[in-house]
């Protein structure tokens, strides 16, 4: 072990980080393939989700005489939506 050879340092060192560069190109490419499987299965759900919330939501603030806790939360639902929807 005396006998250390510069080129397989070299070697050893360039095989690292190719390594290294096709881990974080495969990691990369999964996280855009995730979001794309996202973006086509969230907008059929989060529109159902979204339009259930504001009929709920206006539901609760057209109720003459409702609570005003349940107003609250209807205002803050549908001040939550228009957040996500920016």
């Amino acid at each position: 072990m005396t006998d250390i050879d510069s080129w397989q340092i070299v070697k050893w060192v360039l095989l690292v980080l190719a390594a290294g560069f096709i881990g974080q190109f495969g990691k990369s490419f999964a996280e855009h393939l995730i979001k794309r499987s996202r973006k086509k299965t969230s907008p059929s759900v989060a529109g159902e989700a979204e339009t259930a919330g504001e009929k709920t939501a206006t539901d609760l603030l057209r109720r003459p005489g409702s609570d005003p806790k349940a107003e609250k939360k209807a205002l803050k639902a549908m001040a939550k939506l228009r957040k996500k929807d920016r």
